[in-house]
């Protein structure tokens, strides 16, 4: 015991150093202040979402996922056929991973990779132990609804804030650096990898797993709502009031312009304009409602934006 004491302590020494280079002890620190529930409740949705997609349709229908599971799904058939034994789908996810995770720490956010980080142990586990089960042997069938069930679990991931790892910290780099939308970008990467497993294994399943890829990402934008952009023009006679608001429930920027008026009864009102979220909507129609209901708000949904916008964590 006496001479274990050293030792410890000197790995606790170094354990505490590193972390402390990284930010690692700040960002836990942070960390405590937010919703664990929640996030660690939506990384077993999805864990519990990508097990029963790869082992209930995509596996049994011969049908290959996108991102990074469709990459493990590649690497597990190439090693059954080639090497004379099978890398499981679980371990090639979480090897892809890996490398990515650092991305995301240095590109992303530290938080966001932590939580990943769990998500990615979770999914890997929910996929090597959750029994293989045939429902249809249809391939059609299993890409549609196994992109349904797949496109669901990283959609409400990155709803709470947390991602499912693979192409999804790519798509969020790309995303953050170019504003495009996640789904879009998503599909063009996954289409590679689509081309990848025709050569290896037929142009029909491949063929099927484009329909996946398509029907994952749109079911992932429809539920990811905090990247839709919506411009909010309107027109009231308390501008002060309405963007102070604004400002302290959204933070958002606002222009506005003084000295409109109206051709009706001619009177002087300011019009405001600002981008928001649809993530944001909600909380911008409640504040509205106590800031200026007598307000005119105007709303085009999908709008895209030049220039400098900032997405909230």
């Amino acid at each position: 015991m006496t001479r274990k004491a050293p030792l410890v302590k000197r790995l606790k020494f170094i354990v505490s150093r590193w972390a402390k280079k990284f930010g690692l002890l700040d960002t836990l620190r942070s960390i405590s202040k937010e919703k664990y529930a929640e996030k660690f409740s939506a990384s077993l949705f999805y864990g519990l979402m990508s097990s029963i997609a790869v082992n209930f349709f995509f596996q049994p229908g011969h049908v290959y996922s996108s991102g990074a599971t469709g990459l493990a799904q590649v690497i597990s058939a190439i090693s059954e056929r080639w090497l004379g034994f099978t890398i499981p789908v679980s371990v090639a996810f979480y090897a892809i991973n890996l490398p990515l995770l650092v991305l995301a720490w240095y590109q992303i956010g530290r938080k966001f990779t932590i939580f990943t980080f769990i998500t990615v142990t979770v999914s890997s586990v929910f996929i090597q132990f959750m029994p293989h089960v045939v429902l249809t042997p249809d391939p059609l069938i299993n890409a549609i609804f196994g992109g349904l069930v797949m496109g669901t679990g990283v959609g409400f991931a990155l709803k709470s804030r947390i991602s499912s790892g693979g192409t999804d910290i790519v798509s969020l780099t790309i995303r953050k650096k170019t504003g495009r939308d996640v789904g879009s970008i998503s599909l063009m990467v996954n289409g590679a990898i689509m081309i990848f497993a025709g050569l290896l294994f037929g142009w029909q399943y491949a063929l099927y797993s484009m329909i996946t890829i398509f029907v994952s990402s749109r079911v992932t934008d429809a539920l990811f709502t905090k990247q839709k952009k919506m411009q909010a023009m309107i027109v009231t006679s308390h501008p002060e009031r309405v963007t102070r608001k604004i400002h302290k429930i959204l933070h958002r920027g606002v222009t506005c312009i003084n000295d409109a008026e109206g051709t009706y009864n001619h009177e002087k009102k300011a019009v405001l304009i600002t981008i928001i979220t649809r993530e944001e909507y909600s909380d911008f129609k409640y504040l509205m409602s106590k800031a200026d209901p007598e307000a005119f708000v105007s709303v085009a949904e999908n709008v895209h934006v030049m220039g400098r916008f900032v997405d909230m964590d």
